[in-house]
């Protein structure tokens, strides 16, 4: 134990930074835990899609979109995320909603920010397209 203390007030920066990683990681899984977007893996949003109709929302630029996406995803812009207009999904409200992102992360927040604008069935892909495309699930291009 004192050489871990003589450690980090040696090196008070790493210390530091080596703080601020354990103090993100314990953030991003309670709130995880805590949020009310659920988190689904690539065999249930495939089923979602399948037997409930999901609608797929891909966050991704328009680059990362082209070079491939889920099928029949629809890609919203990302001037639309940032002003939050979800306009061309108005008559979706009812409809499960997966947004998609490349990991699975950025998701979260447009999910949260839909959800509060009356949508009441959106979930998150969890790990995003990687995860997507790891599992070797068909991507239209």
């Amino acid at each position: 134990m004192d050489q871990l203390i003589e450690f980090a007030s040696n090196n008070v920066i790493l210390a530091g930074i080596w703080v601020a990683l354990i103090a993100m990681l314990i953030f991003s899984y309670i709130s995880a835990w805590t949020s009310s977007v659920k988190e689904l893996s690539t065999h249930e949003a495939t089923v979602l899609m399948n037997k409930d109709d999901a609608i797929v929302l891909d966050t991704r630029p328009a680059k990362e979109f082209k070079a491939g996406h889920i099928l029949g995803a629809r890609q919203i812009k990302p001037e639309e995320l940032r002003e939050k207009n979800f306009k061309k999904l108005e008559n979706s409200k009812d409809k499960p909603i997966i947004v998609v992102c490349a990991m699975g992360n950025q998701a979260r927040g447009t999910a949260n920010a839909m959800l509060k604008d009356g949508f009441a069935n959106v979930s998150v892909l969890k790990g995003g397209m990687n995860a997507w495309q790891s599992a070797s699930l068909p991507v239209s291009k």
